[in-house]
């Protein structure tokens, strides 16, 4: 560790400063105006590729933004390394909430005060200063190919046809990524799992129009009463998914990794506190953090019809509306569980409404085993930097691109992420540590030397 501890003391200053010239560059992906920028940043990041050690790098036309793409090749029968970041951004409205300017970054209280700080160019920076770190002393062990979108805040509409016009070229052992978290500053986690996603709008029609309630009110169905007792069907009191077929493909967790999992540090009492609620809920026989990581969940996103203005309308409705969604686990595909969900829905329906099911939208949920030679590296470098062994965590949400690669490249990924929950990504004042910066860089150029031994066993 002395080695890689001196190389970033000695450059520290360079590596902010060239880290800088990235966040000033307001590349916000959702913005048509912002299009140029996106290819400001592309160069920007082609330069940088470059001058790390990268014997080419080249940017790429897709439909949407450009994709930055560079590589080194050491030999062909080492292990390649794909790493994958992005260069857009949020917009960073309310700009007034801001207590900085959000593309002039400011370090302050031990931390860089900037829109992309952490997500993504900040965490996406320390791969290319861990590589530059191994050319430069001659210790690079695996070959390194990089690819750098700018559509990863807008869903990477663009990424999957590049993917798959691209194959031979994205072709790698393992595809490494940091824009994550970890649980604490102090401890270290890698990311194992991302829940997929299932998302419907629900309409419910009785009347041909609304009615008076006390003309027709015990006459006729009301669609909101209908459509909340078909809600009420959908989960039982233990938190049970009751849609048939749900549960059929859920991929199980080990009992070794759900050990794992339960040494994060994690106070029922203080979470509870900090929602203001007096008692958790959830599936019955699993943890708070397993219900959000390892198991899939059903929810009314919104809910709503009839008269919802100031005073009182004695109207009963024509029409209810609900948005609903799932979060699903590997091995459930979002697909599947559309049709599930709107079979089952329109089966409790009574004959006295009828019911309109639209499949809004969906993605992949994504795991990554803890036994594959890329995990294993991972928990050796962070235990190397961080003295401790990290621990697996299953995420609650989605990156979608993530399980799209496995799927068109057929290459897993490992999430090795150093944000932390206080870094307010996607929201005014984002930040990022000095400490996660520079221990991040020490920690990936730490996972190549222990990947490329894992490779040979």
């Amino acid at each position: 560790m002395k080695q890689i501890n001196q190389y970033v003391e000695t450059h520290k200053q360079r590596f902010l400063d060239e880290l800088f010239e990235l966040i000033r560059i307001p590349s916000i992906s959702s913005l048509p105006e912002h299009k140029p920028d996106m290819y400001r940043a592309a160069e920007k990041w082609k330069q940088f590729i470059i001058e790390a050690g990268a014997d080419k790098a080249e940017i790429y036309e897709t439909e949407g933004n450009p994709v930055v793409y560079g590589e080194k090749i050491i030999d062909k029968d080492a292990p390649t390394v794909l790493v994958y970041a992005h260069m857009d951004v949020m917009p960073v409205d309310p700009l007034e909430l801001w207590n900085t300017e959000p593309f002039e970054p400011v370090i302050k209280d031990g931390k860089i005060w900037a829109r992309g700080a952490d997500d993504d160019k900040g965490q996406g920076f320390m791969h290319t200063k861990a590589f530059e770190y191994l050319v430069a002393t001659d210790q690079l062990t695996c070959n390194v190919k990089f690819l750098i979108e700018g559509e990863e805040e807008v869903g990477s509409p663009s990424l999957p046809k590049f993917c798959e016009e691209n194959k031979e070229l994205l072709e790698a052992d393992i595809i490494l990524v940091s824009d994550t978290s970890m649980i604490a500053r102090d401890v270290p986690s890698i990311t194992t799992g991302l829940r997929g996603l299932a998302y419907w709008q629900v309409e419910v029609t009785g009347p041909n129009a609304d009615l008076h309630s006390g003309i027709f009110g015990g006459a006729v169905a009301n669609p909101i009463n209908v459509l909340s007792k078909m809600i009420a069907q959908t989960m039982d009191d233990n938190g049970r998914i009751l849609i048939p077929g749900f549960y059929d493909d859920v991929l199980e967790v080990s009992k070794e990794e759900r050990e794992l999992m339960a040494k994060a540090p994690f106070d029922l009492e203080e979470y509870k506190k900090s929602l203001d609620i007096e008692q958790e809920f959830g599936e019955e026989g699993f943890s708070t953090n397993e219900r959000t990581g390892i198991r899939p969940t059903f929810d009314v996103c919104g809910i709503w019809g009839g008269y919802t203005g100031d005073g009182a309308k004695t109207v009963l409705p024509s029409k209810a509306y609900a948005k609903i969604s799932t979060r699903l686990v590997p091995n459930q595909k979002h697909e599947k569980i559309a049709e599930l969900f709107i079979d089952y829905f329109k089966s409790i329906a009574p004959n006295t409404v009828k019911v309109k099911v639209d499949y809004l939208h969906g993605g992949p949920s994504y795991v990554c085993p803890i036994d594959i030679p890329a995990y294993r590296a991972a928990d050796k470098a962070y235990t190397e930097v961080y003295g401790k062994r990290p621990v697996p965590v299953r995420s609650g949400g989605s990156i979608p691109i993530i399980a799209t690669f496995e799927e068109i490249l057929g290459t897993k990924s490992v999430l090795m992420g150093f944000g932390l929950g206080s870094d307010a990504i996607h929201s005014p004042n984002e930040n990022y540590p000095l400490e996660q910066f520079f221990n991040g860089i020490k920690t990936i150029q730490a996972f190549y030397a222990h990947f490329a031994e894992e490779m040979k066993k």
